[in-house]
């Protein structure tokens, strides 16, 4: 068997300080999201709604940027699993425990997730683009209510997938 790297090579530990350092940036870009969509929500209710789109535009941008940096963990992972000479493998749970509850992150992003941010961002465009009724409130205010609902559960269970995988990285269970 030919071995490409041993974990005390160079090109292991290259790889793991770039699979760490697109975990820093890619989950930091995405990990307070909550408290962007605060501040936006809060510039809504005052009725300063370009304000809130301009929060909300920058902050889909880093996300988005952020989203990259999240897929090349999970690359960088394998290539660490890889050259480690087999001192790592998919068998131990720490391993393909992570892996599950990163699909199931990738899943609820995708699917649950950027769907509703991006239908915010079409309710807030309508909403700064023309006043709401005489004395009612705007039509879309009550979906965007729902959908910052569905946001208030689902980015909290998002941070909580990302520590569960953190603690499983440090404390590696079942090595």
């Amino acid at each position: 068997m030919v071995t490409l790297a041993t974990i005390d090579g160079g090109f292991y530990k290259v790889c793991l300080v770039l699979h760490i350092l697109c975990a820093i940036i890619g989950f930091g870009a995405v990990f307070l999201n909550g408290i962007y969509g605060q501040q936006m929500k809060v510039r809504m209710q005052s009725g300063r709604g370009a304000e809130a789109l301009g929060i909300h535009e920058a902050n889909l941008m880093v996300s988005k940027i952020g989203e990259y940096f999240i897929y090349a963990v999970f690359v960088l992972g394998f290539a660490v699993l890889g050259l480690s000479d087999s001192v790592w493998k998919f068998s131990q749970t720490w391993v393909w425990l992570s892996v599950v509850l990163y699909v199931v992150g990738i899943g609820l992003s995708h699917g649950v997730l950027m769907p509703t941010v991006k239908r915010m961002g079409v309710l807030m465009h309508e909403m700064v683009a023309g006043p709401p009724p005489a004395g009612r409130p705007p039509p879309q205010a009550l979906e965007m209510a729902a959908l910052g609902k569905k946001l208030g559960v689902v980015g909290p269970a998002l941070n909580l997938i990302l520590i569960a995988i953190l603690f499983l990285m440090v404390w590696k269970p079942g090595l």
